[in-house]
C-alpha cells in the first residue's frame, strides 16, 4: 500500500489505462489528491480553478499510451483535494505544495502540463524549484498574479445565497455555461462531463465556497513578473485558435516573450480554452515539440 494511502486501482472511463489515486498529507488539514497512470518519464499535470483530474482523463490515457508516467496533482481546494477554510491559497503557496508532493514521490526533472491558473502556479514552481521542472507546457495559462478575477470576486459576494437558490444544481448550470462559452467545439460538454467537473464541489459545497472566498482574499508574497527571467526551462504556451472566453491576453504573451529565455507560442485551430478536452492529441503533439527543446542533463564526471 502506498504510504500516503493508495486507493484501489481504477480504469479510465474511455480506455484501459489503470489509474491509481491517493492523498498526500502536507500539514494540518491540508492534503492534495494525486492520480498516476503509466510508466516512463514523468509528466505532471496541474488543473485550473474549475478543473480536476477528471478533466485530464483523455490526455492521461494518451500520455500513458505514449510511454509517459502521468501524475495529476490537484491543488488545495481543487478537485478531490482538501478544502480547509483557514489556509494560504496564494498561487505561490500552491506551487510550494506541488513541489512538496513531487518531493514525496521522488520526482525530479519532470515535464509540466498546466491549465489556466495552474499555469501561473507552474511558472512559480519552475523558478522556485528548477530541479523539479525541465519543461513547461502551459495550456491557456499566462503569468497571472491572482487566482481570482475581479468579476469572480464580485460573484463571490453572493456565495452565502448559493445554497438557498439552488445549491449544487446552480453550480452545475454555471459550470455548464462556462464550459460551453469557453469552447471552440462544445460537443464534449455533456451531462456526465458536467457532473465530473463538479463532483469535488458537490461533496462539500460549503467547504468549496469557503475555499473560493479564501482564494479571493489571498495575497501573493512576490510578483511573478519579476521572477520570470529566472525560469530556466523551455516554455510553450498553447492557446485555442477559436474565439472563446478565458484566453490569454496579448500583454501576458508579450511579457513571457521578453522575459522567458526559451519561449514559444502554439495555437490549435478550432479549439477553445479546454484544448485537452477538445483536441487532446494536439496537446500531446505540443508536448513532443517541447521535449525536443529540453537540454539533456550533462553526464556526471564520476559516472562509469
Amino acid at each position: 500500500m502506498h504510504p500516503c494511502g493508495l486507493l484501489p486501482p481504477l480504469l479510465l472511463a474511455d480506455s484501459s489505462t489503470t489509474v491509481e489515486t491517493f492523498k498526500v498529507p502536507l500539514g494540518r488539514a491540508e492534503s492534495l489528491s494525486v492520480e498516476t497512470a503509466g510508466t516512463g518519464d514523468p509528466v505532471v499535470l496541474i488543473p485550473g480553478l474549475f478543473g480536476s483530474a477528471f478533466g485530464f482523463r483523455k490526455l492521461v490515457s494518451l500520455l500513458a499510451q505514449a510511454g509517459y508516467r502521468a501524475i495529476v496533482i490537484e491543488p488545495l481546494g481543487i478537485g478531490s483535494s482538501a478544502r480547509p477554510e483557514k489556509a494560504n491559497y496564494s498561487l505561490t503557496a500552491q506551487a510550494d505544495r506541488i513541489a512538496a508532493v513531487l518531493d514525496s514521490l521522488g520526482v525530479r526533472g519532470a515535464l509540466l502540463i498546466a491549465h489556466s491558473i495552474g499555469g501561473s502556479e507552474a511558472f512559480r514552481l519552475a523558478y522556485r524549484r528548477p530541479d523539479l521542472v525541465k519543461g513547461l507546457l502551459s495550456i491557456e495559462g499566462g503569468p497571472t498574479e491572482a487566482a481570482i478575477t475581479p468579476a469572480f470576486k464580485r460573484a463571490l459576494r453572493f456565495a452565502p445565497w448559493i445554497k438557498l437558490f439552488g445549491g449544487i444544481k446552480l453550480i452545475r448550470r454555471k459550470i455548464r455555461g462556462l464550459l460551453l462559452d469557453s469552447s471552440g467545439d462544445s460537443t464534449w460538454v455533456t451531462d456526465d462531463v458536467v457532473e465530473g467537473y463538479t463532483a469535488g464541489a458537490a461533496r462539500n459545497l460549503d467547504a468549496t465556497l469557503k475555499a473560493y472566498l479564501a482564494m479571493a482574499q489571498a495575497r501573493e508574497p512576490v510578483k511573478l513578473a519579476l521572477h520570470l527571467v529566472e525560469v530556466r526551462c523551455p516554455v510553450r504556451l498553447l492557446v485555442g485558435g477559436a474565439q472563446h472566453d478565458g484566453d490569454v491576453g496579448a500583454t501576458e504573451v508579450a511579457l513571457l516573450g521578453r522575459s522567458v529565455r526559451s519561449f514559444a507560442l502554439d495555437s490549435v485551430p478550432g479549439a477553445g480554452h479546454f484544448i485537452y478536452e477538445e483536441q487532446p492529441a494536439a496537446v500531446l503533439a505540443a508536448l513532443g515539440r517541447l521535449q525536443t527543446t529540453v537540454t539533456p542533463p550533462r553526464p556526471s564526471p564520476f559516472a562509469r
